[in-house]
């Protein structure tokens, strides 16, 4: 029995737009607060720890931007709103995301990106420790993923 209320793909996409918008304004908000408090300081924080900060927040806010224009473009072209759609239903690549960890994955990435950035501008070695945890996600992530799409690719049809 399903609990949630069908949507159409366009009504969907109109919601993932709205999600982005506030994720957009959250990390503003995140980055004039750690300004405000004083953090980044860089005669505290390592090389590594300057570079993987601002890596991890303008390269955050450079892909929310993306999908953002990206969701906007899909609902604009009718053709390719029902090819995105094709491609998402697509069995292969939600057995490859389900298989590589899924949304428990896509949400331990988030948090880990949101510590591993905010650790990188207090706490050196909590940075080095989240650091290394976000690297090894991130691998287990692409190992996991690559395999089963070697399985997939071999298996008869």
């Amino acid at each position: 029995m399903k609990t949630c209320k069908q949507r159409s793909y366009s009504d969907r996409i109109r919601w993932r737009i709205r999600g982005l918008w506030l994720l957009l304004v959250l990390m503003l908000v995140y980055m004039v607060v750690i300004g405000e408090l004083g953090l980044g300081d860089s005669r505290i924080m390592d090389r590594l720890a300057q570079i993987t900060s601002r890596l991890l927040f303008f390269g955050g806010i450079g892909w929310v931007v993306w999908r953002l224009l990206r969701n906007k473009r899909l609902l604009e072209d009718r053709q390719l709103l029902r090819q995105e759609q094709l491609r998402e239903r697509d069995e292969g690549s939600r057995y490859l995301h389900d298989k590589s960890g899924g949304i428990v994955w896509d949400a331990l990435f988030v948090c880990l990106w949101f510590l591993t950035m905010t650790a990188s501008m207090i706490h050196m070695p909590v940075f080095h420790a989240f650091f290394g945890v976000l690297c090894l996600a991130v691998a287990l992530k692409a190992g996991v993923w690559l395999f089963y799409r070697h399985c997939a690719a071999g298996s008869p049809g």
